[in-house]
């Protein structure tokens, strides 16, 4: 005997289930899935390694070059300076704001503050002459130099950027979602990146240099241009915080840097460089 009910419930429960499949929302995407249209901003602390250079020294009365200078950065170290908003400018310092145009791909504008000392009493080769008035400190020095080994006294010459290297820069950087070979699942609690980026920028030093024993110029000034390449791994934690470690690798030459309160006077150079760095940054869509 036919049941004709039965055929109405299985044919209701059937179609029920259909229903209710089709109505259950899928899982929302994670915040973390793209990146096109947020904005990040980052600061941290930077460690610097430079190549020797060539330093040459014009002004009235001399004009010398100092073959294959050593230098040396000038670490502050875990430091409350870095938090400091009247100090902040102390340490070795990375800032740098940006936006992504895409999912991987972002711009951005930044400053790496670092800091370059001459390593002191090195002796270098020295070629050219110096011919200071005889009522000068630096008439000491006076001669016709050509590969003579000269030691860097203090009353012969200071020379450092510390207030500082500042090479202000802009350029583009990728990032990719390393996560899922890492087994991470929700990239909204924890997500792992790597990245990698190029700049280029002006070097605007504030330089402190005593040449012969003339007084020292005291202010910012233009002095040349940088590159750099850059490439590391950034560590997001809740959708919007990250700590970003990189090392850096980049070319400066400064062809007009002020050392002495006379015009005529300035300092030409040029050095490769090697940064490490660690900064704490945000990221957010306004």
């Amino acid at each position: 005997m036919k049941q004709p009910w039965l055929k109405v419930v299985l044919t209701f429960c059937i179609f029920s289930q259909y229903t209710f499949a089709q109505q259950v929302p899928a899982s929302p995407e994670k915040y973390t899935a793209h990146n096109k249209g947020k904005f990040f901003v980052y600061w941290g602390g930077n460690r610097a390694s430079f190549s020797e250079s060539d330093i040459n020294f014009t002004g009235n009365g001399y004009n010398f070059t100092l073959n294959n200078v050593a230098a040396h950065d000038k670490p502050k170290g875990w430091h409350m300076d870095y938090v400091n908003p009247t100090k902040m400018t102390i340490p070795q310092t990375n800032f740098r704001m940006g936006y992504y145009i895409n999912d991987h791909y972002s711009i951005a504008v930044g400053l790496d503050h670092m800091k370059y000392v001459m390593t002191q009493n090195q002796t270098v080769n020295v070629n050219g002459y110096i011919d200071q008035p005889l009522d000068q400190p630096g008439a000491a020095f006076n001669g016709i130099y050509n590969n003579i080994p000269v030691q860097m006294t203090e009353d012969f010459l200071t020379f450092e950027h510390t207030d500082g290297l500042n090479f202000i820069n802009a350029g583009i950087s990728r990032m990719d979602d390393f996560s899922k070979y890492l087994g991470i699942t929700n990239t909204d609690i924890i997500q792992i990146n790597l990245t990698e980026g190029v700049y280029g920028g002006v070097l605007y030093p504030k330089t402190n240099a005593m040449v012969l024993g003339k007084q020292r110029h005291d202010d910012f000034h233009i002095s040349g241009f940088g590159v750099a390449a850059e490439a590391g791994i950034n560590i997001t934690f809740f959708k919007h915080f990250f700590i970003l470690g990189e090392l850096k690798s980049g070319y400066i030459n400064m062809n007009d840097i002020r050392t002495t309160y006379q015009g005529a006077d300035k300092a030409s150079q040029h050095f490769t460089y090697f940064q490490r760095m660690i900064v704490f940054g945000g990221i957010f869509k306004l």
